[in-house]
């Protein structure tokens, strides 16, 4: 069973470049590992058929010779070794170091190194985490992963929980892989907040469990995004979509949402190592938290986005309009969700909204609903435009009357004595003072009225 697993690594990685080749929108660019292991003192333990460090040089040549056989472009390898420069006592915790830097074509350097360590000191884990972040050269569309592979637990009184989160905070490097070899049990559930955790608990399982992480580190997974409509159908698509990894916070993925020519959500590559933060950009927004990607599966992220339309109109009065906007805000909201430009249509998802429409006057329809499927049209009637004769420029407003009452429209510009405006039909007047004239008693005060496509000439004589 073991033995295919090597073999079963082989045909998974040699499609791994062709899968990206492929599909060189899902390609996340080069993948690094960087391998932190183990030469403490303790790995001179028994185990199995004998020394810990006797049984991972052997498994751990066999892994990189089926890495070698590829002479993959797609992937690069590093070691670094903790616990074999200094003999303890006395404990040295800075007894870490990069000892194959990475690049193409080095797996027979790591495998020297590897067969020629001598197990000697202490076991600085945290240490050896916080100095991999400078292992890894820059590189903005690199994959960076660590696997440790330890027998024991922290021995410098730091703490590796912390280090490892650093170091995916930053973006540094992904959450890391980490194997105990022969390690008690008690001493376990220690390195569950370091990374993902696989007990080697025999050399059998050793092997497989290499097996298993590299696969992952070097296999993107397939997954589709259900956008759920009013029926929990996933019909809802042509709208982007922002992939966040979650712990650092930065940007993994961005695409538009579309359908194959089956009508099914199309298929994506995700990182299965990323937890993620999904923004669907809709009208508001839709924000999905702690999407975790199962490995060598087809995953389907889903979140209901059912949406209807807004369609403004307003008739034949480009030329008066040419550039009118309408606010729109989430019922009961101050804040601005969005401006929508008139004779345009724009989904929304289902919900109420408030709206308010830049005429003279202003128009605002309140608690207006949005349905499922559905197109909600707003229709203004053609504004009529009001010209204003003066002798002189002054001041004044014009007011809309409401029911006997009067309500404030728009001031009148006061440098000018000639101006025209467009107003939506309607009864008005204007109150209008000279400048040149001392006393309020001089103020003139007009009514008039305004019907669609009209012009109405008020002097202010």
């Amino acid at each position: 069973m073991h033995k295919s697993l090597f073999t079963y690594l082989i045909i998974l990685l040699a499609g791994f470049g062709s899968v990206q080749a492929q599909n060189s929108n899902e390609e996340e660019g080069l993948t690094r590992i960087l391998f932190v292991f183990d030469g403490s003192q303790s790995m001179y333990g028994r185990w199995q058929s004998g020394t810990k460090i006797d049984v991972a040089q052997k498994l751990m040549t066999k892994m990189l010779d089926s890495l070698q056989s590829l002479h993959s472009r797609s992937f690069q390898l590093a070691l670094r070794v903790y616990g074999h420069q200094k003999p303890v006592p006395p404990q040295d915790c800075n007894d870490t170091r990069l000892e194959v830097p990475f690049k193409y074509n080095n797996i027979p350097s790591i495998k020297k190194v590897i067969r020629e360590i001598t197990p000697k000191g202490t076991t600085p884990i945290a240490r050896s985490l916080l100095r991999a972040s400078s292992d890894f050269p820059p590189c903005e569309s690199c994959r960076n992963i660590i696997i440790l592979i330890t027998d024991g637990v922290e021995a410098c009184d730091e703490d590796p929980c912390a280090a490892s989160l650093l170091l995916q905070k930053k973006g540094i490097a992904l959450k890391p892989f980490v194997i105990g070899i022969g390690l008690d049990k008690n001493f376990q559930k220690t390195f569950e907040c370091v990374g993902n955790y696989y007990d080697a608990a025999d050399e059998q399982t050793f092997q497989e469990v290499l097996g298993i992480v590299i696969s992952q580190a070097l296999d993107n997974t397939s997954a589709q995004i259900n956008l759920m409509d009013s029926h929990n159908m996933a019909s809802e698509t042509d709208v982007p979509i922002t992939l966040y990894d979650e712990v650092s916070g930065k940007v993994n993925k961005q695409f538009v949402h579309t359908l194959n020519f089956k009508g099914n959500p199309d298929t994506i590559y995700l990182d299965p190592l990323v937890n993620y933060r999904m923004t669907v950009h809709s009208i508001p927004e839709k924000t999905v938290s702690g999407i975790r990607i199962a490995p060598g599966k087809h995953n389907q992220i889903g979140t209901e986005l059912a949406r209807g339309k807004l369609e403004l109109k307003i008739g034949s009065s480009r030329n008066a309009y040419a550039d009118l906007k309408c606010i729109v805000r989430v019922h009961n909201s101050k804040e601005i969700l969005h401006v929508q430009d008139f004779n345009t249509t724009q989904k929304y998802l289902v919900g109420n909204y408030d709206i308010e429409i830049l005429t003279l006057p202003r128009y605002t329809y309140n608690n207006l609903e949005i349905e499922p499927n559905e197109t909600t049209t707003i229709g203004l009637p053609p504004p009529g435009r009001v010209n204003f004769n003066s002798t002189s420029p002054g001041y004044g407003s014009i007011l809309q009357e409401i029911d006997n009452e009067l309500v404030w429209v728009v001031d009148l510009d006061e440098n000018a004595s000639r101006q025209g405006l467009y107003l939506q039909p309607g009864n008005y007047r204007v109150v209008f003072r000279s400048k040149s004239s001392q006393k309020s008693e001089y103020s003139v005060t007009r009514s008039f009225s305004i019907s669609s496509g009209a012009t109405a000439i008020v002097n202010l004589k």
